[in-house]
């Protein structure tokens, strides 16, 4: 569409007497313009369009069409498939957990020397001496956790591909469920690193807006070693280090795709010299509260 047309209107390029909604739609993709105009009368003055109505009846089919295929092929792409990737395989871990657990109650009234957890699904999935009702449940379970165990894989194989810097500097799978949380590639590329720093610590966040907690330290990331393995009155300042090279990367990933190894080397530097504040300091002996997303206060 020309400049011209678009201030003639994205209808003007259809055939008056046979308007297609494809073309309609290709109109409505492609075309903008810089100022508002009466489109509805230069639609009738066109041809295109019998009067308003059948105006706005055209632009609604066009506009709803141009949205579906647009967001069709926004969930075609690779970082889409790889959030639906991961949340998949966290749902199937989660399920697998908790059906080994009702497993393991329900074996436990018929077999004295019930387990607990998804090995002893395994176990029961090969003896003969179980009730069928409670074999099949184990069936599920033990399902369930293979196909955790094959998405784990496909993300742990894709994410490089993807998104190759940011899956460097924190690892396949954080790096998965930060693009889920962001929403893809795109999305976590134009997040400020403040707010990398917390996703996945959100009701702890609300809380701290709301004047009912204090300010979280990091969300997801606190599984990464600079954070876990740095001692709590200095994991805020990890986090915050590491935050910053994640933005940098997914940056880096989404608008040329360039690897820059230095951002590992950078953050190595930058951990050593937050974890060297507290010398003979055991981070392993932090609190438990400090051991989820959220922690809390600042360093």
């Amino acid at each position: 569409m020309t400049d011209d047309d678009a201030a003639a209107g994205w209808f003007v390029a259809l055939d008056p007497d046979d308007p297609s909604l494809e073309s309609a739609t290709e109109a409505v993709r492609d075309g903008s313009a810089s100022t508002p105009r009466n489109w509805p009368t230069l639609a009738v003055e066109a041809g295109v369009a019998d009067d308003a109505e059948d105006y706005y009846d055209l632009l609604h089919e066009a506009t709803v069409d141009a949205t579906r295929e647009a967001v069709r092929e926004r969930e075609a792409a690779d970082d889409r498939q790889l959030v639906h990737a991961v949340r998949a395989m966290d749902d199937c871990e989660r399920t697998a957990n908790e059906l080994a657990e009702r497993l393991a109650e329900w074996a436990g009234s018929v077999d004295p020397d019930a387990g607990v957890g998804v090995e002893y699904a395994r176990d029961l999935t090969e003896r003969e001496d179980v009730p069928l009702r409670i074999a099949s449940l184990a069936e599920r379970v033990v399902a369930l956790d293979d196909e955790t165990a094959d998405l784990r894989e496909y993300v742990e194989r894709e994410t490089p591909t993807i998104a190759p810097n940011l899956a460097a500097l924190a690892g396949p799978v954080l790096a998965a469920r930060l693009l889920s949380l962001a929403g893809g590639l795109e999305p976590l590329a134009k997040k400020p690193s403040g707010t990398i720093q917390v996703l996945g610590a959100e009701d702890a966040l609300f809380a701290h807006l709301q004047g009912h907690a204090p300010s979280p330290k990091h969300g997801i990331i606190y599984v990464h070693d600079a954070v876990r393995g740095t001692h709590p009155d200095n994991r805020g300042s990890a986090a915050r280090a590491l935050a910053g090279k994640l933005a940098i990367a997914a940056r880096v990933d989404h608008y040329s795709g360039e690897m820059k190894p230095e951002l590992e080397a950078e953050l190595a530097e930058r951990i050593e010299t937050i974890q060297s504040r507290t010398d003979g300091s055991n981070a392993d002996a932090d609190d438990s509260s400090d051991d989820e997303p959220g922690g809390d206060g600042d360093d």
